[in-house]
């Protein structure tokens, strides 16, 4: 059926674009005397193909792929085609990615336009392209082109660090950011880290205590689809969206490995506690040291950050909601024995169960935050339809001004 699917749509295209195939096939030709380039690449069963584009750096160069897909060579979505010099370096774990059809785009591709590939690309694609049912396969098809949309088609340039209104951002993946945690942790090197997205950008133009916390933190890491827009305005690309809550099961499953341990402070009274339950049950070496909500009096404060301390945790993760979770840790850091302490929003809900998180397919087209706007309206539609397009707009701004200098 994925094979049918392919048949028809690719036809149907064709059909629609002759005339520009055509008039594609001849401005090749003018150009370089010859209409298509064509790149080696291993197929199914390491069968031999080449991946065809119109000559030249002309619109609708990729369009060629039609005529791979109708071959048979590629499928719409499948394993990326590796070529030959790739595939003698393909590590032996990931063998199996021979026996399945490569496509013009893979999972691991979509994942990555969106910033949201933190896995091992032969992993993640084996593991969605196995037995994969028709119904996923259109459905990944359809991602791919929101992806697309989303990602842009244009190569930018990558730099270290993003800065939005005197805010630094480091430009990092998930794995590097977790690699910092655990050297922190190692070192005992006594840090604060922080997660930023539009909603937060906002929040620091305005609220010049808090861009001041954030403009003191060892680390600040981009969470959103919003902040990799807002890079796109200012001609730049994010590297991916390194958010808390991706972050989270990752963090959890590193310290159970490395042996170090976490104490959970936010949210509702017992959040904290299912919160713990659910990731122990999931990596039984966790070590959770503490749990504490997060609606404790002023005179209560000193006892918690004690509890804290005593707990012997070497990360603190803090769940008051931004910016009150920053604030707070910049006023109590000096106190607190941890060696990272971070803010991380309202998570706690969502590994509770309290608050389900929006399916995977929404999170891979860069559109969680229409799922949470359904979840509570009242309290995020300000956030979502009114903060979003602030945030682009004091984007434009930043770039106009950076242009005048």
């Amino acid at each position: 059926m994925n094979r049918l699917f392919d048949v028809l749509t690719s036809g149907v295209l064709l059909i629609l674009l002759l005339p520009f195939l055509l008039y594609r096939a001849l401005l090749a030709y003018v150009q370089t005397q010859t209409i298509f380039t064509r790149e080696p690449r291993l197929g199914y069963r390491q069968r031999p193909f080449y991946w065809l584009s119109f000559s030249g750096d002309q619109i609708g160069k990729g369009l060629a792929v039609i005529f791979n897909v109708l071959r048979g060579d590629l499928a719409w979505a499948g394993v990326r085609a590796l070529s030959s010099a790739e595939a003698a370096l393909l590590p032996i774990e990931a063998n199996q990615h021979f026996d399945l059809q490569p496509g013009v785009v893979s999972a691991f591709s979509i994942k990555q336009k969106v910033g949201l590939a933190y896995d091992d690309e032969f992993v993640t694609d084996h593991a969605f392209f196995t037995n994969i049912s028709t119904k996923n396969y259109i459905a990944l098809c359809v991602r791919a082109i929101i992806g697309l949309l989303l990602g842009g088609g244009k190569t930018r340039p990558t730099p270290p660090m993003l800065h939005f209104w005197g805010v630094n951002i480091v430009n990092t993946t998930m794995a590097e950011a977790l690699d910092w945690i655990e050297q922190c942790v190692r070192n005992q090197q006594k840090s604060v880290l922080a997660f930023v997205n539009p909603a937060c950008l906002n929040i620091a133009y305005t609220n010049e205590t808090y861009r001041h916390v954030l403009q003191q933190a060892d680390r600040v890491l981009p969470d959103g689809i919003g902040i990799k827009i807002g890079c796109r305005l200012l001609g730049q690309s994010l590297m991916a969206n390194v958010n808390g809550t991706d972050l989270f099961p990752r963090l959890c499953e590193r310290a159970a490995e490395g042996g170090y341990s976490l104490f959970l402070l936010g949210g509702q009274a017992g959040i904290a506690e299912k919160t713990a339950a659910a990731m122990q049950e999931r990596y039984p070496k966790l070590i959770i040291t503490g749990v504490q909500d997060g609606y404790f009096s002023d005179e209560k404060e000193p006892e918690v950050i004690d509890m804290i301390n005593r707990s012997g945790a070497s990360v603190l993760l803090v769940g008051f909601g931004v910016p009150k979770q920053e604030l707070w840790l910049a006023r109590c850091r000096a106190q607190l024995n941890p060696a990272v302490c971070m803010g991380i929003g309202g998570l706690f809900d969502f590994y509770s169960g309290r608050i389900p998180r929006a399916p995977v397919w929404l999170r891979e087209i860069g559109m969680e935050w229409s799922w949470r706007l359904m979840q509570e309206p009242g309290r995020m539609w300000q956030r979502y339809l009114i903060g979003n397009p602030l945030f682009l707009y004091r984007v434009w701004l930043q770039r106009q001004q950076g242009a005048k200098l």
